[in-house]
């Protein structure tokens, strides 16, 4: 027996067993009155009359502090450098020796009609913040920046698991044939954890995240090699594809292959629309100013902005940006405050931006870092203090897509240890951004060793006061 009669008989016997298994079950089921788990059939909408179609999710990756931006806690006042005792708590690497209570080095106004609490660095999103719904009650369960990138791009702490963007794309399905539906816009350095936190798991290969390079070509390879023509490209392909089908009709188990294939058809359509799609110098001055293009703090930023709006303008589904190094053990004032300056400016100019060409009502913003940040910190070198990390309390914010807007929900303690209110997990999070886009999670599932999984892990509650 060759090896390919070998492999075809074990795919046959797994496909009777899951055929059995399904069968069985559903039948269970059907007596208990229950709904059968759907099979792998791919992109469904749940909830028809849900606003949001696509999502941009800001990850600020290092955890930037609820504390300095948008939760303030006078109490720490009167604490500040007073000695702070934790027990019985999940540490970071990096909480060891004498703990300090640390106030902010921050002022903080209230800012628009909804009267939003915003460290005065942040002076463009102030002029926004009716538009933004901010949730001080979510909890994570990571310390540390791997397994918390994980738990927040893929609800699976050990990663290996589908993201969020190859969830959604599973869901809602393509809306353009031209460009990938994921689309991740890192900066130079990748985050902790790599390329697993947009990975699509054990989702079909052609739900991956596709990275954009932050500099030169976006993609490499993206134009064909000096000497071959596009109708040269068009014929090779086409010979290609003749060949690949031939023996994808001999072992259709074999279904890499066919993601292969469709790959190379993306890839070629790809080299006509993403050229024009990266280039920014066709935006007029008005929008290059409003994104901050061109300002030395603010262009990097501004332009992937930008460039997340004309993906989802163009129908892709998911647009995922990285803004890095949030993580201040120290100098903490002098960190954020380039931070915020380098993202203020870029983030308010999208949601405008957004808002002024009808797409926001249909566009899920969302802000967040991978976790909080303590009220607390050792004093390494002098003062020269910051905040550890902190999963028990944080600050997300969210806009579009149907989020109740000009609100502020939940709360923490009052030095912003813990949340307090309106408190949940970030599987609820998980479970409300998917419902805002028209999908259950429950529903949402994949036939993967042996059960059917999801994103939650095992079920979770949508948040209803973040929904309009």
């Amino acid at each position: 027996m060759n090896s390919f009669t070998s492999t075809n008989h074990e795919i046959q016997r797994r496909d009777f067993l899951y055929g059995l298994h399904a069968g069985l079950g559903s039948v269970a089921l059907t007596a208990m009155g229950a709904t059968p788990a759907p099979s792998n059939e791919g992109p469904a909408i749940h909830f028809p009359a849900a606003k949001a179609r696509r999502c941009i999710f800001l990850y600020m990756e290092g955890g930037p502090s609820h504390i300095d931006n948008f939760d303030p806690k006078p109490k720490l006042r009167e604490l500040h450098l007073r000695e702070f005792q934790r027990s019985g708590e999940e540490q970071s690497a990096m909480s060891s020796g004498k703990r300090y209570y640390v106030q902010s080095p921050f002022t903080f106004r209230r800012v628009g009609q909804c009267g939003a609490a915003m460290n005065t660095h942040w002076e463009r999103l102030a002029e926004v913040a009716d538009r933004i719904c901010f949730y001080r009650g979510l909890q994570v369960e990571s310390v540390n920046h791997p397994a918390a990138n994980y738990h927040v791009n893929t609800g699976n702490r050990f990663g290996g698991d589908p993201a969020l963007g190859a969830w959604v794309q599973w869901g809602l399905g393509n809306e353009t044939e031209n460009l990938p539906s994921f689309i991740v816009l890192p900066e130079l350095s990748f985050p902790q954890g790599g390329p697993a936190n947009w990975s699509n798991g054990f989702l079909p290969t052609r739900l991956q995240g596709t990275a954009l390079r932050p500099s030169g070509s976006p993609l490499l390879n993206l134009a064909p090699p000096p000497g071959v023509t596009r109708r040269q490209q068009r014929r090779n392909l086409d010979f290609l594809q003749r060949l690949n089908q031939r023996h994808a009709t001999r072992h259709p188990q074999h279904q890499q292959l066919a993601a292969r294939m469709r790959n190379y058809e993306l890839a070629f359509r790809m080299q006509m629309q993403v050229p024009d799609i990266v280039n920014l110098d066709r935006e007029t001055r008005q929008t290059h100013e409003l994104y901050g293009i061109g300002e030395a703090e603010t262009d990097h930023f501004g332009r992937r902005c930008l460039l997340a709006r004309k993906l989802v303008e163009k129908g892709v589904r998911f647009v995922q940006l990285y803004a890095s190094t949030w993580d201040s053990h120290d100098y903490l004032a002098k960190a954020h405050r380039g931070l915020i300056r380098r993202v203020d400016r870029p983030i308010a100019g999208l949601i405008q931006d957004l808002a002024q060409r009808g797409l926001l009502d249909e566009t899920l913003i969302v802000w967040m870092g991978e976790f909080g940040r303590t009220p607390d910190n050792g004093i390494r070198g002098g003062i020269k203090y910051g905040r550890d990390h902190n999963p028990h309390a944080m600050t997300v914010w969210l806009a579009g897509g149907g989020v109740k807007a000009g609100e502020t929900i939940g709360a923490t303690d009052e030095i912003g240890a813990r949340a307090v209110d309106v408190v949940h997990p970030l599987r609820d999070l998980h479970v409300t951004l998917l419902r805002l886009l028209g999908l259950d999670d429950n529903r949402l599932t994949y036939f993967h060793a042996g059960r059917f999984k999801q994103l939650s892990q095992f079920g979770g509650q949508v948040i209803q006061p973040l929904l309009n």
